[in-house]
């Protein structure tokens, strides 16, 4: 079976999860996944099928026990295993969960693991800002955000280092690439920050 089409892996991903702010991940994932694979001169659209879906089983199985073989990623690759999805694919998205123990061989599954993470810190520093736009992050103010373990405590600090060396990218770069993905597609993720206040003509205009 050929990979499916943007459309429905899209669908898959509202079918399978009713929560805006996974399904803002997953976009995330996918728009760093784009990046890399336009960088790397690979198939684009593997790439990003692959990080749009990374996750969508995540709502109904989340696995609170890291269960290798069962729940998420588990049930979700074995979903879409059985419709005919390319293996390379499926073999990421296992890899990207390191208690399942599936070694991150191939170069889409090592950018898989090292940009899953980032995002999602990415985001959070987008949010605490007053304008709440991936626009006013920079790679700084990432890496210090890095450094403050109270800051989004869920992210993994180690993956995001031990995925950008596995990509063999300095991490400040590493940061960037993403960065920059995440800014070009700031509206469809749900950060290019708050409207501005409407303006209020001058008294005695009217």
């Amino acid at each position: 079976m050929p990979l499916p089409s943007r459309f429905a892996a899209l669908a898959l991903v509202h079918e399978w999860t009713a929560s805006e702010s996974l399904r803002k991940h997953m976009l995330s994932v996918e728009c760093a996944m784009r990046a890399y694979a336009t960088r790397l001169g690979e198939d684009v659209e593997l790439w990003g099928i692959t990080g749009l879906v990374h996750d969508f089983d995540y709502e109904r199985y989340p696995n609170a026990s890291l269960a290798a073989d069962v729940e998420h990623p588990a049930e979700g690759v074995r979903v879409l295993r059985a419709a005919g999805w390319p293996e390379e694919l499926c073999e990421a998205v296992l890899g990207h969960a390191e208690y399942t123990g599936v070694p991150r061989v191939s170069l889409l599954a090592k950018a898989l693991f090292a940009v899953d993470e980032l995002t999602g810190l990415i985001t959070a520093s987008a949010l605490v800002k007053p304008s709440r736009a991936v626009a006013d992050v920079d790679v700084a103010g990432v890496r210090k955000k890095m450094k403050d373990k109270a800051f989004a405590r869920g992210v993994n600090r180690d993956d995001i280092i031990q995925g950008a060396a596995a990509l063999d990218v300095p991490l400040d770069e590493h940061i960037g690439i993403v960065l920059q993905a995440m800014q070009a597609d700031a509206l469809l993720l749900g950060l290019a920050g708050l409207a501005p206040p409407p303006s209020t003509p001058p008294a005695g205009d009217a």
